[in-house]
């Protein structure tokens, strides 16, 4: 049987390679049996910065309403994304800070240092591009932006595993090149 599977698009270029992996995870994702919807961040209208920060919550806009949804809807998550800067883009930063808010994502217990984590049961794929080379940026700047996405945001909700494939670098890949990671992204996406 199937699983309900939400492909989140970090990257705000509808044209970029993030794009065409997110589209390769998503149609073999489908191809596989599984529902899939795609959420491009690029297309949603909220404002990215959390104003209060956890103090105040601010209202959601209709289309993060609509995110959350999506993420309780999925069983399994697959999120695409580039390396800016050894870290996310700024888009897919502002949206994880509006949507995955305490008594949603996560909700702090009295007296307990950890939160409760209100995702769980959900497991997750992270499709990584990235113009440093992997081991590179594994062994030297030690994957700021993959473990940050990994443990401190989706496991932090209870999403396990979290299984990761990095892509790169992509600066001045090869056609040949590129459709090995689609594959790859798309094998992936079969192994749900």
């Amino acid at each position: 049987m199937g699983k309900r599977v939400l492909v989140v698009l970090g990257h705000p270029g509808k044209e970029s390679f993030c794009a065409a992996l997110a589209a390769t995870y998503a149609a073999a994702a489908s191809e596989a049996g599984h529902e899939v919807r795609l959420l491009r961040l690029d297309a949603l209208q909220f404002d990215p910065i959390l104003h209060e920060g956890y103090q105040r919550i601010q209202a959601l806009e209709p289309d993060l309403k609509e995110a959350q949804a999506a993420i309780v809807w999925a069983q399994h998550l697959c999120v695409v994304y580039p390396i800016w800067w050894g870290g996310v883009p700024a888009l897919l930063k502002g949206f994880l800070d509006r949507v995955l808010l305490p008594g949603f994502a996560f909700r702090y217990r009295a007296g307990s240092a950890f939160p409760e984590q209100l995702l769980k049961g959900r497991t997750a794929h992270m499709l990584v591009t990235m113009d440093t080379p992997p081991w590179y940026f594994k062994w030297v700047y030690r994957m700021p932006a993959i473990e940050q996405m990994r443990r401190t945001t989706l496991e932090f909700c209870g999403i396990k595993p979290v299984r990761v494939h990095t892509v790169g670098p992509l600066l001045k890949s090869k056609p040949a090149q590129r459709d090995a990671w689609l594959t790859r992204a798309a094998v992936a996406a079969r192994q749900i």
